[in-house]
């Protein structure tokens, strides 16, 4: 029995080595990430108003960005009142992203559905 176990931990031992490399490990690439805050456009949100963007209002720091999920099974976009930038044409699952550099209320809508509204407030 004690012959057996010993047999046991040399083949452990032996494969356990077997498994090293001399060569250095590298880390795994980092996975991109989306930075910003995120905004969904609802499922259903063509019927609705205020709440076809959620969160509204969404509030970042000066500097911080927005990022847009169209989550609805019809394309939407997210359009500046003052027209001073456009996500262009949403399709379902894509995304629109706009960094905010400085401090203001932003009204912004949906040019396919003028009667979803939103703000984006920043501090």
């Amino acid at each position: 029995m004690r012959l057996r176990l010993l047999l046991a931990l040399a083949m452990l031992s032996a494969s356990a080595a077997c498994g090293s490399s001399s060569s250095p490990m590298t880390a795994p690439s980092p996975t991109p990430s989306t930075s910003g805050t995120a905004v969904s456009i609802v499922r259903g949100a063509s019927t609705l108003t205020s709440t076809a963007y959620a969160p509204n209002p969404v509030t970042i720091a000066a500097g911080g960005t927005v990022m847009w999920t169209n989550n609805d099974t019809t394309s939407h976009t997210a359009t500046a009142a003052d027209g001073t930038w456009n996500s262009g044409t949403l399709a379902p699952g894509a995304t629109f992203s706009r960094t905010f550099p400085t401090a203001g209320s932003f009204s912004y809508a949906c040019t396919i559905h003028p009667g979803m509204v939103a703000t984006v407030t920043v501090q």
